[in-house]
């Protein structure tokens, strides 16, 4: 009977940290979507959330915002999405951190300039406090969209 009790403690245990895992990887997804419509709706409050202080932004350009000047894109209008598409997200967590990599389309009215564009981006999270917020991201660009 021993080994028996022992197997149970042992699959009990993998499918808690199963479920623990799984409820990390859904709380990451809700904190990308999140993200993903405050680049649409900006607003101070929700990006502050969403963001750490040491929050380094890349972009495909090679331009790289702290989270200060990041907010103030948003917020100003100089960068401006209009819709945002995700596809081929992968999401991968070790302990505290979370990486999510995805491809990211969007229509964008930059300083009222209209444009399109293709990006594979790399965000990074922590999970502080019980909330997973963006410490990094990084963008590429993928090809031109016609």
């Amino acid at each position: 009977m021993r080994p028996i009790l022992c197997l149970l403690i042992l699959c009990s245990a993998f499918r808690l940290s199963s479920i623990a895992q799984d409820k990390d990887e859904q709380a990451v997804t809700a904190a990308v979507e999140s993200l993903r419509k405050a680049l649409i709706d900006p607003d101070k409050s929700t990006l502050d959330r969403l963001t750490l202080d040491q929050l380094t932004y890349g972009h495909s350009s090679g331009m790289i915002q702290d989270k200060a000047a990041f907010m103030e894109a948003l917020l100003s209008g100089k960068s401006d999405f209009v819709s945002i598409d995700l596809t081929e997200q992968t999401l991968k967590i070790s302990g505290n951190a979370a990486w999510v990599r995805h491809i990211l389309t969007a229509s964008t009215n930059d300083g009222g300039k209209p444009g399109q564009t293709k990006l594979s981006v790399l965000l990074v999270w922590q999970k502080q406090k019980g909330e997973w917020r963006l410490l990094a991201r990084q963008a590429v660009k993928v090809a031109p969209v016609p």
